[in-house]
Parts: C-alpha cells; sequence; structure tokens
C-alpha cells in the first residue's frame, strides 16, 4: 500500500511525499528512520481505484464473509495450515471478487505478512475493526476463538439492520403505489372530466376546479417539472455526499418519530458491542475507541464518540465525557460508570448492548404494527379525496340541467 505523508524533515522543513508501506505503522517507522515528524499520514487514493471498482461492481455479501470466518477457524481448529486452508476456501467459494481477494491474501502471506495485515489491505471486503481483532488474536495465539467471535458479531449486526429494512420495507412499497395511483388520476382520468366539463360550461365546485386546473399544468409543463425534480434530486444527492450533508441526514433519521428511536437504539447498541468486543480481545480503551468511531455509520454519534475520545485523553474517563452529550442514553453512561469502577467495562457494555437491541427489537414490531394500517388509510384519503371531488362535480352538472 502506497501512503501519502505531511512531516518535518531534521531542519524544521516541510516535506511532502509518498511511501509504500505494508500498514501504517510499518510507515510511520519508516519516516522515523528517516528522520522526518510524521503531521499527517494516510492512504494514497487514486482517481480511479480499479480494486474498489470491481467491488462496487460484484459485491461480496457479509454472509460469505462469515462463512469465511466460521470455515477458516474450523480448519485451524483441525491443525490445517493457514495457507493451506485459505487456498482450500478460495478453491470453494463462488464469488469472483472474494476468489481474487483471497488469493492476494494468500499470497502476502506466503510473502511472511500476518493474516491481520493482508486482510486489512481490502479494507472494502474487510472491515478494519475485524482486522484489528485478528492482530489481537494472532499475538495471543488464540486466533480460531477471535474469529467464532467475529462471525457473531457479524451475524448479530446483520440481524439488526435486517430488522430495520423491514420496518421501512412495507412505507416503502405502499409509497410508490400511492404515487403510481395519482399520477395515473392526474394523468388520465382528471384530464378526462375537465375536458367534459369544460364543453359542457358548467361551473365546478372550487375543489375540483383546482384539481383539474392542477392535472392540466401538470400535463402541459410535464417537462419542465420532470426536470425540476431531477435537479432537485440530483443536488440532494450531491449534497448528503459532502460531510455536512451527511450529518444533517444523520441528524434528522434521529429526529424521526418511533424510527429515530429505532435508529439511536440500533446504532448505540453497535457501538456498546464493538467496544465490548475489542476490550475483550484485549485491547486498550484508547486503541478500542478509534477503531468504534470508525465503524459507526452514524455521522452525529461519530462526531459525539469523537469528543468523548478527546476528552478521555485527557484524563478524564468514558463516562464522566458521555454525560456531556444527550445522544448517550442514561442507562449507557450508569453502566459505563459501574463498568469503569469495577473493572468489567466490557460485561456492562455488552450488556447495555443486548438491553438497547432487545427495545429495538420491540419498537421495530411496534412500528411495523403502526404503519400499515397508517399507509392504509393515507392512500384511502387521497383516492377518497378524488372521489368526493368528481362526484361533486357531477351533482353540480345535474344541478344546472345538463
Amino acid at each position: 500500500m502506497v501512503y501519502q505523508y505531511v512531516a518535518y524533515n531534521e531542519n524544521g522543513e516541510v516535506v511532502r511525499g509518498r511511501l509504500p508501506a505494508p500498514n501504517e505503522e510499518a510507515a510511520t517507522e519508516l519516516l522515523g528512520y528517516a528522520g522526518y515528524k510524521t503531521i499527517s499520514l494516510k492512504p494514497r487514493v487514486p482517481f480511479l481505484n480499479l480494486d474498489k471498482l470491481l467491488v462496487s461492481l460484484f459485491r461480496v455479501k457479509p454472509s460469505e464473509i462469515i462463512l469465511l470466518y466460521r470455515q477458516l477457524a474450523i480448519l485451524l481448529e483441525s491443525g490445517t495450515d493457514i495457507v493451506a486452508s485459505l487456498e482450500l476456501l478460495q478453491e470453494q467459494t463462488a464469488n469472483h471478487t472474494l476468489k481474487r481477494v483471497l488469493g492476494e491474501v494468500i499470497s502476502d502471506l506466503r510473502r511472511g505478512n500476518q493474516l491481520s495485515i493482508a486482510l486489512g489491505k481490502h479494507s472494502q471486503v474487510f472491515s478494519s475493526i475485524y482486522c484489528r481483532l485478528l492482530s489481537v488474536g494472532e499475538q495471543s495465539g488464540d486466533l480460531e476463538t477471535v474469529l467464532k467471535q467475529v462471525a457473531d458479531y457479524m451475524e448479530k449486526e446483520i440481524a439488526t439492520a435486517k430488522e430495520t429494512k423491514s420496518a421501512l420495507m412495507y412505507p416503502a412499497i405502499t409509497s410508490v403505489v400511492t404515487i403510481v395511483v395519482m399520477v395515473l388520476l392526474v394523468t388520465f382520468v382528471l384530464p378526462s372530466f375537465g375536458n367534459l366539463y369544460s364543453t359542457l360550461g358548467v361551473d365546478l365546485p372550487p375543489l375540483a376546479q383546482a384539481l383539474i386546473s392542477l392535472s392540466s399544468n401538470i400535463q402541459n409543463y410535464w417537462t419542465y417539472l420532470l426536470l425540476a425534480m431531477l435537479t432537485v434530486v440530483g443536488l440532494a444527492l450531491i449534497y448528503l455526499r459532502t460531510p455536512g450533508g451527511q450529518y444533517k441526514r444523520d441528524t434528522l433519521l434521529l429526529r424521526l418519530p418511533i424510527l429515530g428511536r429505532v435508529i439511536h437504539l440500533s446504532e448505540l447498541a453497535r457501538s456498546c458491542r464493538s467496544m465490548s468486543l475489542l476490550l475483550r480481545a484485549g485491547l486498550p480503551l484508547t486503541e478500542a475507541m478509534p477503531l468504534v468511531i470508525q465503524s459507526i455509520n452514524n455521522k452525529v454519534l461519530t462526531k459525539a464518540l469523537g469528543d468523548v475520545q478527546q476528552d478521555m485523553i485527557k484524563g478524564e474517563g468514558l463516562s464522566r465525557p458521555m454525560t456531556k452529550n444527550k445522544i448517550f442514553l442514561p442507562l449507557m453512561v450508569q453502566m459505563v460508570r459501574v463498568g469503569e469502577e469495577t473493572g468489567n467495562l466490557d460485561v456492562t457494555l455488552l450488556s447495555v448492548a443486548l438491553s438497547y437491541e432487545a427495545e429495538a427489537e420491540d419498537k421495530t414490531r411496534s412500528l411495523i404494527a403502526l404503519i400499515q394500517p397508517a399507509m392504509t388509510l393515507i392512500i384511502g384519503l387521497i383516492i377518497g379525496l378524488i372521489a368526493v371531488t368528481l362526484t361533486s362535480a357531477m351533482y353540480s352538472l345535474y344541478g344546472q340541467g345538463f
């Protein structure tokens, strides 16, 4: 991997450059040997990254990674060499992207690299937090157990994500159906009635006149409306790719009724479980916190954990900085404080994760039960409004002697 660096040389001058190294620690050591004091060090990202493009086109599913970890643990427990185990798994996998990545990992292992370092070169497939856990397992000589723990953690994470998606699936489908029905009514039904009433010269009720006028305008200017909608959607997508847009999006998601609570609990549970897993593996809190921050998707929680990390470095501990931000719920803060006092922080964090996951599952079931009748009622009201409007127009037609 190639790293870009900014550093001071022995004369105090700022220098910039690129440096090939197997990992960030090795790059820092090489710069130190050269007499440089590192200011910034990050992997070089080319304009067109072929590996990322291939991974995005032929994605490796999390279930395939889970199966890989479990099978690798079984093979290692049976006494099979790690290279031979990966070669066997490479032959069995049907995913071409994973097959290619495993081939590169095997080549790195034969050059003397550790498994965690070899996997860490493929961050699009193997998460950095799991690679760090595998590194701890390699150092402790208990790689098989760590592989199983990572697989269990990933399974729980996938199950939680599926429950959240299932809560959103029904309203998404019903929303699409509602939009299609409204488009058909506005495009075909209302214009026909509008032309009929216009020909007859009937004075329509205000509501019917407003709907028919809206339908006529949409038909006449639909190209401009479509162009405006595409422009707005395109600008919104561009904005959501910026850090500020992502932060605003995640803030809005957390403020949604019921669903915001589910997302909040799920993100907190994920961070607690990740931290518990890292601490249980033997990592100190100062090393575990950056990995947890990298694994969190919600930018609001990422910023909050970053602030906690800064205060923690100053010697304030973990629970005290959490009290400064309302995103950390009272149960989490209280249990973290207990864990710090008793020295069982990994146990208390796991308890918090289990509690929040159970509450999130309960909220998700309630949300699904609430959404179905609510969306049905909304669709009925929209269609009913249009039907009443057309009916009132017909009565107006009869009342004027037609």
